[in-house]
């Protein structure tokens, strides 16, 4: 099979990594059905197209936590598809909820854990029988939260926790029929994501009430600045599309990509004891 003639699903395709990896693909030659919200996401995506390549690009509305929505793109990539199957499935869908853990807001904890992990969990279900067909790939989207949790991230990190285990599982169940699953572990990448995170830290530092502010408002500060700190030696999204690309055309990909500015540190620093690690982030948030 060619790539024109290999199909890819990528979820979370509106913005940041989706987008670029939708690109990136059809600039390979693969056809493409791009998972966004809403329509006006859509038109957009399909404007900004690379040349030539519109006949290949496929928009689906689709909310991962919908599961109308996902019976019906994964019934019309199946109509487009037919017996040659699904060549790849990006999981790519995500949001952000953070704060310190004893003032979670529960509602919040649960759409993070809802959209991350088990909206993640149920697209693969509805593609794994097309992926079957083509022994095809999955390829989800992880971060190097996955692997170290900062204090107030503790939502995000424990939903990124959740996709390495999430990855390994799947890898090894869907072995016998020669479907890879790889993971990608980014550092911070240049996205939309930092500018809704500093908004959000806004309004979590209005929302909180006067103890917990006192409690940790030290801490939220550090988060800030360390936040403005990151979002200016991020990476570019192509840092990532890089490998993406290689994840759904090497003949041997890897199980685990890392990636970005200051993965290779942190993937070091979670080597540490526990003791010395926990020590060391308390002195660089200067708590």
């Amino acid at each position: 099979m060619t790539t024109s003639s290999r199909s890819i699903v990528v979820t979370g395709a509106s913005t940041g990594i989706g987008r670029a990896a939708v690109f990136a693909l059809l600039e390979q030659g693969f056809r493409v059905f791009a998972g966004v919200r809403d329509p006006a996401a859509a038109a957009r995506l399909a404007d900004a197209a690379p040349a030539g390549s519109g006949d290949r690009l496929q928009t689906l509305m689709l909310d991962v936590t919908n599961a109308s929505q996902l019976a019906a793109a994964a019934g019309s990539v199946e109509r487009a598809v037919g017996e040659s199957g699904l060549w790849g499935l990006l999981n790519n869908a995500g949001i952000t909820v953070n704060g310190p853990l004893e003032h979670a807001d529960l509602d919040g904890l649960r759409r993070q854990l809802e959209v991350n992990v088990v909206g993640q969990v149920a697209v693969t279900q509805a593609f794994i029988p097309l992926l079957r067909r083509a022994r095809g790939r999955i390829v989800n989207i992880g971060s190097v939260a996955g692997f170290m949790a900062m204090p107030g991230l503790g939502p995000y990190a424990m939903s990124k926790h959740a996709m390495e285990a999430f990855s390994d599982s799947l890898r090894r169940e869907l072995r016998p029929w020669g479907i890879e699953v790889s993971l990608l572990r980014p550092g911070p990448i240049v996205t939309d994501i930092w500018k809704k995170g500093v908004s959000d830290a806004e309004a979590l530092q209005r929302d909180l009430s006067s103890q917990a502010l006192a409690d940790y408002g030290p801490l939220l500060g550090a988060l800030y600045r360390l936040g403005k700190q990151a979002e200016r030696h991020a990476s570019p999204p192509e840092v990532v599309t890089r490998a993406v690309v290689h994840a759904f055309t090497a003949s041997s990909p890897k199980t685990r990509y890392l990636m970005g500015t200051s993965s290779g540190v942190r993937k070091w620093l979670a080597r540490l004891p526990d003791r010395w690690l926990d020590a060391l982030i308390t002195r660089t948030l200067r708590l």
